[in-house]
């Protein structure tokens, strides 16, 4: 009987395993040691370590660093790019912008494929997809058999204007399979297939460039669980917030990029709604970084405007997530105006904090939460032990002694500096955005958002904070809760007021085609495909577009500008309603249903804890006896007033004063913040 799901998020120091019995949703968790040189071999060693028999394993989901990893490092095997003649540089020129406009110094970094790797060919497409010139072979032929005495490991084939026709892409393609057979191969018409070529070649390049690694990785990781019984398909996070299996991988490899990230996004927005709140904001702390996302009327900010080098867009469908450099690690030091900063330096994993007696002097939070008393001297259940005399003397000689301030009270600058910053990153993702930070609930995980989430709810006036049954895994649980899902979209460049519904209606139906053909060849079943439409739109002279959701059938063209102006006036806070709409392309998300397993729900019976586990914790200036909790120790209805700490494996939650907590039916901890 195939009755357990696992779910595997591999992070830079550890790798985490969420394990699911689905007949009674009981779940548990293990922590390995992550393997950067191979990142499959932690996932084996969790998979031993949590004593789980892959024949009776139904799902099992993955979210992996390795494509975004191998963009940061630059790690990438020799690819290919081949383009229209005269237009070999567009990815170098890119669009003639840099990153900080104001440092003269800094330059863009090179395209992930040499100037000498990429060739060109004779071809013609106009902006209506008329072949002016078709593919001249004998050209092709020749790069073709040139790219081969290079050995190159992977092609990317972007020709202008192929949006519109991808027939010499396609016809290339094939005379590079006929040279070079076993070779992947992006074509732009098929990754990306939407005007303004800087973004389509990119997408496209980086697409071809972790082809190689991330199939190689799949291949490998699809086996070894083939060996120990696994079944069914391994599926894999990527960036939009589903999966998708080793069949898509081979084709659209780029999508993994950022796939961890949007493994806690996913997660976020499952508590959230679990616990009732359509609109929450996610606040996922760990050693070295924030991430931050925001669910609105249930559903996750996608945005297609990201990259993990700057000047490289890759423009697939992406939940937004806003990382920072604030993390449990991060160091406080002295500016050269003689201010307090925090980050975006880490300590990282090693040496890690001054209290880890790795030789790290410099004072970090988790130094600062060790002196205030908010952390007890014991981690990951006695793995980590912690010195407090390491902490205290890096507080005092990176910022008391510094600054003239006393022990505690510097240990308070450095989170306060701390929470300011990851305070900003959220005003940044919601009220930069028209979301009102009261208007939502605050899901704080990782190894130390349980720390640090009612402080930042009290910044913002977010009245509630949810801390998750198992804030450091938290992520790794996103993994078990999404749907194979895959993203289509077609330009579509017109005046909304000169658009009939038939056009759009046929432009969907183009995509309705490709989406049915993709996961029915995943194994979708008919029955269990879900698609949603939308059409991107903008004023006339605008460059930048908004999607309006779109009906089953389009049978009015006035409800969709209606929908636009009302979208741009949440976005930006001004409409114009005698201003004329453009339509700029149709997308589809085309959803493959998996059926999920529900988290286990705890008889509530109203309770108040207690414990004769007390500790010294500093607010404010003062110190106060904060009653310590075993979370375990906590049953569902538990209701108790801060200060207090809770402890537990993976994380430690702060309560601070006059702060109420209640732990709900599914072991959540609710905390009600007050201004």
């Amino acid at each position: 009987m195939k009755n357990i799901r696992v779910a595997v998020d591999v992070g830079g120091t550890f790798t985490d395993v969420v394990i699911m019995d689905e007949s009674t949703g009981e779940t548990r968790i293990e922590k390995t040691s992550s393997t950067p040189d191979d990142p499959m071999l932690a996932i084996l060693n969790g998979i031993e370590q949590g004593g789980i028999d892959l024949s009776k394993v139904s799902m099992f989901s993955h979210g992996t660093t390795v494509a975004t990893n191998a963009l940061i490092q630059r790690n990438l095997p020799r690819t290919a790019m081949i383009c229209t003649e005269g237009f070999r540089d567009v990815v170098e020129i890119r669009r003639a912008n840099k990153e900080d406009l104001w440092d003269t110094y800094k330059d863009v970094a090179k395209p992930y494929v040499a100037r000498r790797d990429r060739l060109v060919v004779k071809e013609c497409v106009d902006a209506n997809g008329m072949v002016i010139e078709a593919l001249d072979e004998a050209d092709a032929l020749r790069v073709a058999k040139v790219l081969k005495k290079r050995k190159v490991a992977s092609v990317a084939i972007c020709f202008m204007n192929s949006y519109t026709n991808g027939a010499n892409e396609e016809r290339m393609r094939d005379i590079m399979h006929s040279v070079m057979p076993d070779i992947p191969i992006s074509i732009s018409s098929q990754v990306l297939p939407e005007i303004f070529e800087h973004e389509r070649f990119s997408t496209t390049m980086a697409n071809a460039v972790v082809s190689p690694v991330v199939v190689d990785y799949v291949e490998r990781l699809e086996g070894n669980l083939a060996d120990g019984g696994y079944e069914r398909d391994l599926l894999l996070l990527h960036t939009g917030g589903g999966v998708m299996t080793p069949a898509s991988v081979k084709d659209f490899a780029a999508r993994l990029a950022g796939s961890g990230i949007a493994a806690g996004a996913i997660a976020s927005r499952f508590i959230g709604n679990l616990c009732g709140f359509d609109n929450s904001i996610g606040f996922d702390m760990g050693g070295t970084s924030t991430d931050v996302s925001l669910v609105y009327e249930g559903k996750s900010r996608v945005t297609k405007d990201w990259y993990v080098e700057y000047g490289y867009p890759i423009r697939f469908p992406s939940i937004e997530v806003l990382t920072i450099g604030a993390g449990g690690g991060s160091l406080a030091w002295k500016d050269e105006g003689g201010s307090l900063r925090n980050g975006p330096q880490s300590a990282g994993a090693f040496p890690g904090p001054a209290c880890y007696k790795n030789g790290n002097k410099i004072a970090t939070n988790t130094d600062a939460n060790l002196v205030l008393g908010r952390l007890g001297t014991s981690l990951a259940g006695g793995k980590i032990m912690l010195d407090p005399k390491l902490a205290e003397a890096s507080v005092q000689t990176s910022v008391a002694e510094p600054f003239g301030m006393e022990l505690h009270e510097a240990a308070e600058s450095i989170i306060a500096v701390a929470n300011a910053n990851m305070a900003n990153a959220v005003r940044l993702l919601s009220i930069s955005r028209g979301y009102d930070p009261r208007d939502f609930a605050l899901v704080a995980f990782g190894g130390a958002g349980a720390l640090h989430g009612a402080a930042i709810a009290k910044e913002l006036s977010i009245p509630t904070v949810i801390i998750p049954p198992s804030p450091g895994v938290t992520s790794a649980l996103g993994c078990l809760l999404v749907d194979i899902q895959h993203d289509f979209s077609e330009s579509f460049m017109a005046s909304a007021a000169e658009t009939k519904p038939v056009d759009i209606e046929t432009a969907f139906g183009r995509l309705e085609a490709m989406a049915f053909e993709r996961l029915t060849y995943e194994g979708v079943a008919s029955k269990d495909i879900v698609l949603q439409r939308s059409v991107e739109m903008m004023y006339q002279g605008q460059w930048r577009s908004l999607a309006v959701p779109a009906p089953a059938y389009v049978s009015d063209i006035d409800a969709l500008i209606d929908g636009f102006h009302t979208e741009h006036e949440r976005e930006f806070n001004y409409r114009r309603n005698d201003a004329p709409v453009s339509i700029f392309r149709v997308a589809l998300s085309a959803t493959g249903m998996v059926p999920k397993a529900e988290l286990k729900a705890h008889e509530v019976k109203k309770n108040s804890p207690k414990t004769d586990n007390t500790r010294e914790v500093w607010f404010d200036g003062k110190a106060f006896m904060a009653m310590v909790f075993e979370r375990e120790n906590l049953a569902a209805g538990a209701m108790f007033v801060g200060p207090a700490i809770i402890e537990q494996f993976d994380s430690t939650t702060l309560i601070p004063p006059a702060t109420t907590a209640e732990v709900d039916t599914y072991m959540n901890i609710i905390i009600r913040v007050q201004e």
